[in-house]
Order: C-alpha cells, then sequence, then structure tokens
C-alpha cells in the first residue's frame, strides 16, 4: 500500500530521531559524573511537554528555571488559549469548510518564506519544513491527541487575521482560532500533571532558581550546563523575582533541551532587532509578557556553537492597553477586536485596508510607525464594545479561565466585567455623550491636541452613511457584513451595523492603542528532529531547543507574520518532536 504525503511528514521526526542516534558522538559519561540523561532549560509550555515525553521514554530529566515554582507554565498559563486546527468538529459545527490545502495555502501566503528555502544553509530552508510539518500536523492528529489529554474547546471558533485581501496573500481564509475551555491554564495543565507524576515516579526532578549562564561543551559536544544559584522567592506568578545569587552549579547530561522562550521584555533587544521595514522602533511600548522573557539563552546558546536565524522577524501587537492593575513592569492588556471600531491615527486620520481590527498586525504596525507616533485610536461605541471587545490573556477571561458556564452566557445581555473595569478604571479609554466631548477628551488624555473635531466628524459622517445600504464601497462595512455572515462572529463577536453616531448605540468611546511587545519568530535554528544546527548547518551534538526560542520550530516557523493560535501550538510541537527525538537519541 502506498504511504501518503501526510503519513510521510507525520513519521518524518520520528525517523530523524532513529538518524540523530548515529550522527551524535556522545563522550563517555561516567557513572558519577552524569546526573540526568537529559537537561531541560525552562519550565514554559515547551519545556514542560519535551519532559513530559523523556520521562514516558524512561529517561531521567532535571528540568531548570530561574524562576519559582509559582511561573511553571510561563507565558503559555498568561494566554488566552487559542490553538489552531484545521477541519475540525467545531469549525464543521459553525458551518466553516476548511481543509489542508487550504490552511497551507494561508500559510505560505502569510509566511513569505524568502530566505533560502531550497537551500539547506538558508534561514528559511529549516522553517519552511516545519512550516510543512505543522500544517500537517494540525490537520490530522493535533486535536484528537490534545483531546485525549483532556483539553476541550469553546463551539464558536474565532476569526484572527483576516488578511490582506487576496485569496493567496496573508490571513486566514476561515476561522481557526479555537480558544480552550479553562484558557492558558487548561493548555499547561495535562502536560505539567505529567511532569509533576514523573517527579513522583524520580524520573524528573525540577531545578528552580537555577539561572543557567552557560551550556558547558566538551570537544564540541555540548555536556551539560552551569550558572547560578539565585535566592528562594515567594514572588507570585509573573511578578518579578529576586536575581541575588547564593551559589553556583554545573549540572551534566547527555543531552540539553533549551526551552527558554523569547525577548518580549528586553525592549532594548526589541528594539536592536527591530528591522526597518516596520519603521522606526517605538519610543514607547507595553509589555505583553513577564520581565524574566529576556532572551538571555539565545545568545548563551550561540556562543555554545547554535546559529541564529531571523533575528528581525518578530510579532508585536497594535491594541495594547496599560494595564490599571499590573503585574509585571509595563504590564499591557492586548485588546482582541471585533470588526466595527473605527480606526485613526494619532492625527485623527482613519486607516484604510487592510489596516482594519483583526485583519493585518503586522501591516497595521508599519502604517503606526510610519505617522511618527507610537500611539493610535479606536473609536466606537458602547454597543461594539459590549458584543465586540475582549481581552487577551487567562487573568482577563474568570468565565472562560475557571470554566463558569453562567458567567460566559452572561456575556450574551451584558459587557464582560474586566472590559468594563477597564473602561471605568484604564487610563487609556475616553467616555463621552457627544462627539466635541470625544475629541475634547482624546486631546487632554494626550496633551498633544492633535484630532480636529470637524475633520474626524467628517469621517465618521462618510462611514455612517455607508451603512444605510446591504452594500458599500467602505471595505470595512463590507467586512462587517462579511463578520455577520460567520455564525461564529454573528453570535458572539460581531455588533449590528448601525451609524457610530447613533445615539441610541452610545456612549461614544474612544481608546487610545499602545504598541505591545509579545513574540520572538526568529530563533535558533533546528531541524526537524528539534536538534539545534551550527553555522555549518550540521547538528550540535547534544544540543536540542523547542519553543520561541527557536522561533517555535527550524528558528522561524511563521516566517513573516502568524496566523494566530499558532504560539501555544509551536510549543506543543515542536517540544514534542524535541523530547522525542532527544529521548530515542539516548
Amino acid at each position: 500500500m502506498g504511504v501518503s504525503r501526510r503519513r510521510a511528514l507525520a513519521v518524518t521526526g520520528g525517523v530523524l530521531a532513529g538518524a540523530a542516534l548515529a550522527a551524535h558522538s556522545f563522550p563517555a559519561f561516567a557513572a558519577e559524573s552524569q546526573h540526568a540523561d537529559a537537561i531541560v532549560v525552562g519550565h514554559g509550555l515547551a519545556g514542560l511537554v519535551a519532559t513530559a515525553e523523556l520521562a514516558a521514554a524512561g529517561r531521567r530529566v532535571l528540568l531548570l528555571d530561574q524562576e519559582p515554582e509559582a511561573s511553571i507554565g510561563g507565558q503559555a498559563f498568561w494566554s488566552f488559549g487559542g490553538l489552531f486546527f484545521v477541519d475540525s468538529s467545531e469549525q464543521r459545527l459553525m458551518g466553516v469548510k476548511d481543509s489542508h490545502d487550504l490552511a497551507w495555502q494561508d500559510w505560505l501566503g502569510t509566511a513569505g518564506f524568502d530566505r533560502g528555502v531550497d537551500d539547506p544553509g538558508g534561514a528559511d530552508h529549516w522553517a519552511h519544513k516545519w512550516a510543512e510539518a505543522y500544517v500537517d500536523f494540525a490537520s490530522g492528529e493535533k486535536r484528537s491527541w490534545l483531546a485525549g489529554l483532556g483539553m476541550q474547546w469553546f463551539p464558536m471558533v474565532g476569526w484572527a487575521e483576516r488578511g490582506g485581501g487576496l485569496a493567496d496573500g496573508h490571513g486566514n481564509s476561515v476561522p481557526r482560532f479555537h480558544v480552550t475551555w479553562g484558557t492558558g491554564p487548561a493548555v499547561v495543565e495535562p502536560f505539567e500533571k505529567q511532569v509533576r507524576a514523573a517527579v513522583a515516579n524520580k524520573k524528573v526532578s525540577f531545578r528552580f532558581r537555577h539561572r543557567v549562564d552557560e551550556l558547558v561543551t566538551t570537544g564540541g559536544v555540548v555536556t551539560g550546563v552551569r550558572g547560578a544559584v539565585l535566592e528562594p522567592s515567594g514572588a507570585a506568578r509573573g511578578t518579578p523575582s529576586s536575581r541575588t545569587v547564593v551559589g553556583e552549579f554545573e549540572l551534566r547530561a547527555p543531552v540539553v533541551v533549551v526551552t527558554s522562550g523569547g525577548i518580549g521584555a528586553n525592549h532594548e533587544l526589541v528594539r536592536r532587532n527591530w528591522p526597518a521595514r516596520m519603521g522606526t522602533p517605538p519610543a514607547t511600548m507595553v509589555t505583553g509578557v513577564p520581565a524574566h522573557v529576556d532572551g538571555r539563552m539565545l545568545a548563551i546558546t550561540e556562543r555554545a556553537g547554535g546559529r541564529i536565524v531571523n533575528p528581525d522577524r518578530m510579532w508585536h501587537y497594535t491594541e495594547g492597553l496599560r494595564n490599571y492593575a499590573p503585574i509585571w513592569p509595563g504590564h499591557g492588556i492586548r485588546i482582541l477586536p471585533g470588526p466595527s471600531s473605527l480606526w485613526f491615527d494619532a492625527k485623527g486620520r482613519r486607516f484604510g485596508a487592510p489596516d482594519l481590527p483583526g485583519y493585518d498586525t503586522l501591516h497595521t504596525l508599519k502604517s503606526i510607525t510610519d505617522t511618527g507616533y507610537d500611539y493610535s485610536w479606536f473609536v466606537t461605541t458602547q454597543k461594539i464594545l459590549a458584543k465586540e471587545f475582549a481581552l487577551s490573556g487567562s487573568e482577563q477571561n474568570p468565565d472562560l479561565t475557571n470554566k463558569d458556564i453562567w458567567k460566559l452566557l452572561s456575556r450574551i445581555w451584558q459587557s464582560p466585567e474586566p472590559i468594563e473595569r477597564f473602561k471605568q478604571r484604564g487610563e487609556d479609554f475616553v467616555v463621552a455623550g457627544t462627539l466635541p466631548e470625544l475629541v475634547t477628551g482624546m486631546n487632554r488624555l494626550t496633551g498633544d491636541g492633535l484630532i480636529d473635531l470637524a475633520d474626524l466628524k467628517r469621517q465618521i459622517e462618510a462611514r455612517d452613511r455607508e451603512i444605510e445600504n446591504p452594500y458599500t464601497k467602505d471595505l470595512q462595512v463590507m467586512g462587517i457584513r462579511n463578520a455577520l455572515a460567520y455564525p461564529g462572529d454573528a453570535l458572539s463577536r460581531t455588533a449590528s451595523a448601525h451609524r457610530i453616531l447613533d445615539p441610541s448605540a452610545g456612549p461614544l468611546i474612544a481608546v487610545r492603542l499602545n504598541i505591545l511587545t509579545r513574540k520572538t519568530l526568529g530563533g535558533l535554528q533546528t531541524d526537524l528532529a528539534g536538534r539545534v544546527l551550527g553555522a555549518s548547518g550540521s547538528p550540535v551534538p547534544g544540543l536540542y531547543a523547542a519553543g520561541e526560542v527557536a522561533g517555535f520550530g527550524g528558528g522561524g516557523v511563521h516566517g513573516y507574520r502568524s496566523l494566530e493560535g499558532t504560539f501555544l501550538g509551536g510549543c506543543i510541537f515542536s517540544g514534542r518532536q524535541a523530547g522525542r527525538a532527544a529521548a530515542a537519541a539516548l
């Protein structure tokens, strides 16, 4: 019987893992000098998955992190829990027709791989292979495997990153954003349970407050890690912990797996890697990740021979709010917008397509930086806010996070409490009964007086006239009609089309939007077994990587842009690949 392309790709990781055994030249470890079979650096989602796979294969693992035990799960814990599935039962329930070929078309149009895809030494060579394997995973066993671990998903599939307007260009052709029931904590939970069970069975040992400062190499082979023991910390999850050193350590193992995350909290590093194609780096940004997401392990791994590719590719959001109750320094929260709010630059000029809410994040980011200002505005109504605004993050969605079905159902007739609290307490919100009052409040908030009432009124009234007919030349209004044709949006994410200046839809609301740092799309280049590659393109013996530090696979599985819902999934898939391959190599 013939082997299908999808089946061949599904087993590729296992084939490469077997080949890794022959490729490695492990030094002879004396029994008393080897502390474990593998060391995993980073107890975020990718690290937990890799550790669980290693332990399931009977390997002894040390799991290290500089943070205290309270921060297990890393950034994934704080996430909305969105996962990218293709042709899922949830999609079919909502009448969505999806397929592997459509998803692959969307991925390629979004990623824009252009850096040596066919060259084994090219920066996009392995990224492209990872992308192909990941889309196969997302349209194959991903959902059933995760469901078997106990995960469930909200039945209304979200439609993120709707794209730039062409079928073969950027964006999701159909809704694919599946929100996990229980949000980020529920994504972390099954893997944390597996790891803690392995701890009880003495297969895994935690090493909290162990900061890795160096990967130890012996004859070109990574043989362990060296670093500092930090003082015990009672810091709550996400809050900064002490960096006071109380000791040193050196640990040895024939395999080291780096899963340390990205650079989102290190604004200096973000600006240093900021690409010219996205304009001038913002002078002011809010931070979407805890302070420990600092990118240290990238440089440390590079010094051990690992190759970093695509460092200029990154994913930052344009709809950031300053958190009125911050957990980490500069804590920002992202609005997940529906399609109806009007988007204006700092001077009150309306953005055009594809710079519409929920369409093309990085194109809009470039449009904002081109204005010379670090912020923009939503002008909207209470009717839109109540139906369309959601806040990213587990802590901002207590109904979904706590699996409270009655509180979730209350969204049908009222604004979610977190949204209302931000409206009342957040410094980025202006609420007014009339447009002149709104403009006065906007100019007062920024202190720069850039918004002209007459010009803003002209643009809003022009858009409002387009609502009178079921057809229009305004692309945003077309998008609203398109959204209302999808049951998931019509039920929970899109307000009925109405005039912004309709008093019955008020009050009027303006929201100052800040640039919010979040994801690193480039990173350590890895093959499909998760082995870190060196400058020559050959694997660095003994060294693996997974998650954001590896660009979610291959040093940049997303290319230039993301389809959303693919960051958590990228951590899971790359962690699984690296863990299984490392276990086989041992």
